[in-house]
């Protein structure tokens, strides 16, 4: 299936600031792009797109000047249409075992400290067999002990505070989950991406970009959502990193004002032939 994608995010800056966006689709699903995917910056400035260090994301950065300041795209995809994918029989690898690179998806991060759990993972999960059950035996245990609301959103809630306060966004299902993970060994990651409401109901909330993770078992890396606890379709990754500092959508030094902020992630339906357009 094809999936439009896009988003309209607007600032008022007050005096000339850098910025950072991370807001492309990520260069793993390259291949399934169907039109191009590029930031347009209004008003219109100079900008650089690189790699960010070994992450792998795909980042645009450039001076905005004072005044209002337009983030937007739209772009298509190829999807599979297929849900998650899922290995029962995956195995956890043993820490001797890992790659240098994944080595880093065990240690603490701003908003996962692994070291505060390292007496929590193991009573709760260490008993378990060892696996994809485990993993999903974390992803259950936070969907049920944590409740989803947007109000109790704040940028500097970590996985602790989480945990002891029940109650958060999909980034804090996310971290608090991550954490649990790299506490029993198990490389874990904070990504972000689209996720459009695609073969279930549609939610009566304005559309946003969302977290998930991923879990490194049998030497490659598995989609787990501690949010929303089962396979989902149509998926398109943009970035991945230890925890939401690595993959902020934008990093502006200086203040930035939000004025407007929509998203949209969509199936193009069968005689919808229309090209993509910006949003707004």
């Amino acid at each position: 299936m094809i999936l439009r994608l896009g988003y309209d995010i607007q600032f008022d800056l007050p005096y000339p600031i850098a910025v950072v966006a991370m807001l492309s689709v990520h260069p793993s699903r390259a291949a399934d792009l169907q039109a191009p995917d590029e930031v347009s910056v209004e008003p219109a400035t100079a900008t650089e797109d690189y790699y960010i260090d070994s992450f792998g994301n795909r980042c645009v950065r450039f001076l905005a000047q004072s005044g209002p300041l337009r983030l937007s795209n739209s772009t298509l995809i190829y999807d599979s249409g297929l849900p998650d994918p899922v290995n029962l029989a995956a195995r956890e690898v043993p820490v001797q075992e890992l790659p240098h690179d994944v080595l880093r998806y065990l240690y603490n991060s701003r908003y996962c400290e692994v070291d505060r759990f390292s007496m929590i993972a193991p009573e709760l999960f260490g008993g378990l067999p060892p696996g994809w059950s485990r993993v999903q035996a974390v992803c259950d245990w936070v969907h049920s002990k944590v409740t989803f609301n947007y109000q109790h959103a704040r940028p500097t809630k970590s996985a602790i505070d989480v945990f002891t306060e029940r109650i958060g966004v999909c980034r804090d299902f996310q971290h608090l989950a991550v954490t649990l993970c790299r506490a029993l060994n198990i490389p874990a990651r904070y990504v972000t991406g689209y996720l459009g409401d695609i073969g279930v109901p549609v939610s009566p909330t304005p559309m946003d970009f969302s977290a998930w993770f991923e879990a490194y078992l049998d030497h490659r890396w598995w989609t787990f959502d501690a949010r929303h606890n089962h396979p989902r379709i149509g998926r398109v990754l943009m970035a991945a990193g230890r925890d939401a500092s690595d993959v902020a959508m934008t990093t502006s030094f200086g203040m930035a004002n939000l004025t407007h902020f929509a998203v949209t992630a969509d199936e193009v339906l069968e005689g919808d032939s229309s090209s993509p357009a910006p949003l707004g």
